[in-house]
C-alpha cells in the first residue's frame, strides 16, 4: 500500500508540473476514491480491520470529506501554479501517509500458525494476588498482583497436564501464542504470566494498566556479567527470587483449584477442572526461561522444563575470586534447551551460560540442545510474526531462517518433548540443528 501511495503521488506532482496547475478537482477525486477503496477492501477481508489501520482510515476520511467539500464548493481561481509549492506539497502527503501506515508498516497483517491438535482453542484470562508477598516494585507495600491467562482445550472431557510460560525481560504474556495454541490443541493447558513490571506492560481483568517498571529497565540494560559478576548475582538473585515466586504461585494456586474438588466453584472457572495435579511442566524464553530452569531444580512435582535460550541463573550460587560459583548438582527435571545464534557461538565464553555449554557434553543429565541455526533471540518468540520490524531491530541482525519454519518447528518440538515426559507417549529424539533459509 505504501509503494502505491508513493508511485500515485509520484505521477500526480508530474502530472500538476507538467500541466502547472494545483489539480485541485482531480485531487479531491483521488482523495474520495481512496477512501472507497479502502472501505472496499476492507469489505472484502483483503485488509483485516484492526488498530493498525485506525490512523489510515482516520486520515482517508479527513482527505474524503474535505475532497467532497471542495467539489460541492467548486470555488473558482486559486492561487497561482509554483512548481516549489507543488513538490513541497506531495512531499508533505507522503510524510504524513507514511506516519499514518507506521503501525501497519511495522506490525503487518500476517498469516497466523494453524493448530495441528484435534481440539480446538479457548482461552480465558484471571488476575490473581499473592497475599503473601509484597511486591518488589511497589511503592505503596501492596501485595504482589499477576495477570494470566490459560488456553485450553475446547470441549475437552478428562484431565491434561498443565504447562506455565514465563516471558522474556519487557516481555508480555502472549509472547509466544503459537506454541500456546499448539499446545492447547494437542491436550494441554497451558498458563502464561505477565510478570507485573518486568513485563512491557500487564492490563488486569479490571482494565487496571502497570508499565515495566523503569529501575528493573535500567537493571537488565546496564548488566554485564563480564565486567561485573559481583553486580551480575544481585540483580540475578533479584530477578529470580520475582520470577520464581511467581511462578510458584500460579502453579500451587492452579493446583489449589484443579484438586479442590468443588464443582460449583469450577463451573464458573471450567480450566481448572482440566488440570492434571500430576502432570507439570514449565518453560520460558530468554530470562522467563532461567527461571523455568530454577524451577525445575526446586520443585519435585514438575515432569519437564523448556527454555527458550536461557542461562542457568538459579544455579548460580555466589561469587569467588572473581567467578561465578554454580551448583553441581544435575536438575532432577528432564530440560529441553533452544538456542538461536545470538547464544549459540557464545555459550562458552559468556560467563552466565557456562552451565549451559557444561550441559552440551553431560552425559548424566537428562537434557537437550537443539540450536536453531539462522535465528536470533526473539525469532524464538511470535514476535519474527507480529512484527518482522521489530524481531530484526532488537536481535540486531536479520534471521536467516524462515520465521514460520523456526516457530512450526521449535512448537513441535516443545509438544514433542512435553508428550514423552509428561504424557509419556511417543519418542523424543531431536535433532542437534535444524535450519531453513527464508526465501
Amino acid at each position: 500500500m505504501l509503494v502505491g501511495a508513493i508511485a500515485v503521488e509520484l505521477v500526480f506532482a508530474a502530472y500538476c508540473i507538467h500541466s502547472r496547475s494545483y489539480q485541485a478537482t482531480v485531487r479531491s477525486v483521488m482523495r474520495i476514491v481512496a477512501f472507497a477503496a479502502f472501505i472496499l477492501l476492507v469489505k472484502v477481508s483483503i485488509i483485516e480491520w484492526s488498530i493498525r489501520w485506525y490512523a489510515c482510515a482516520a486520515l482517508l476520511l479527513v482527505w474524503a470529506l474535505m475532497g467532497a467539500i471542495a467539489l460541492v464548493r467548486r470555488a473558482g481561481g486559486g492561487r497561482a501554479f509554483r512548481r516549489g509549492n507543488a513538490i513541497r506539497r506531495s512531499v508533505l502527503t507522503l510524510l504524513v501517509v507514511l506516519l499514518a501506515l507506521s503501525p501497519a508498516l511495522v506490525f503487518p497483517q500476517y498469516r497466523p500458525l494453524e493448530t495441528a491438535g484435534e481440539y480446538g482453542v479457548e482461552t480465558v484470562t484471571y488476575t490473581y494476588i499473592d497475599e503473601s508477598r509484597i511486591d518488589t516494585y511497589s511503592s505503596t507495600g501492596a501485595p504482589r498482583k499477576l495477570t494470566v491467562q490459560y488456553w485450553y482445550p475446547e470441549n475437552a472431557v478428562g484431565r491434561y497436564p498443565l504447562v506455565v510460560f514465563s516471558h522474556g525481560s519487557f516481555g508480555v504474556k502472549s509472547s509466544n501464542l503459537s506454541l500456546y495454541r499448539e499446545l492447547a490443541s494437542h491436550g494441554y493447558v497451558v498458563c502464561s504470566i505477565d510478570h507485573t513490571y518486568q513485563c512491557l506492560f500487564t492490563t488486569d481483568t479490571r482494565g487496571d494498566t502497570s508499565l515495566l517498571d523503569r529501575g528493573f529497565m535500567h537493571e537488565v540494560l546496564s548488566e554485564n556479567a563480564k565486567s561485573d559478576k559481583v553486580q551480575s548475582y544481585g540483580y540475578y538473585q533479584k530477578w529470580m527470587s520475582i520470577r520464581t515466586g511467581d511462578i510458584n504461585f500460579v502453579i500451587d494456586y492452579a493446583l489449589s483449584r484443579a484438586t479442590s474438588g468443588n464443582p460449583d466453584a469450577d463451573s464458573h472457572d471450567p480450566v481448572y477442572a482440566l488440570i492434571d495435579a500430576t502432570q507439570i511442566g514449565v518453560m520460558g524464553h530468554s530470562l522467563g526461561g532461567s527461571a523455568a530452569l530454577g524451577i525445575g531444580r526446586t520443585r519435585h512435582d514438575l515432569g519437564a522444563v523448556v527454555a527458550l535460550e536461557s542461562p542457568f541463573l538459579c544455579d548460580i550460587v555466589g561469587v569467588d575470586n572473581g567467578e561465578f560459583v554454580w551448583d553441581e548438582e544435575t536438575c532432577p527435571a528432564p530440560v529441553l534447551n533452544i538456542y538461536s545464534d545470538s547464544s549459540w557461538s557464545h555459550l562458552g565464553e559468556w560467563p552466565q551460560y557456562a552451565a549451559n555449554s557444561k550441559l552440551l557434553v553431560d552425559t548424566e543429565a537428562t537434557a537437550y540442545s537443539v540450536h536453531m541455526q539462522g535465528a536470533g533471540h526473539l525469532t524464538l518468540t511470535d514476535l519474527a510474526l507480529t512484527s518482522p520490524f521489530l524481531a530484526r531491530m532488537l536481535n540486531g541482525h536479520k534471521a536467516s531462517i524462515d520465521a514460520r519454519y523456526c516457530l512450526t518447528t521449535m512448537n513441535h518440538l516443545v509438544l514433542e518433548f512435553f508428550d514423552y515426559y509428561l504424557k509419556e507417549k511417543g519418542e523424543f529424539a531431536p535433532q542437534a540443528v535444524y535450519s531453513e533459509i527464508a526465501q
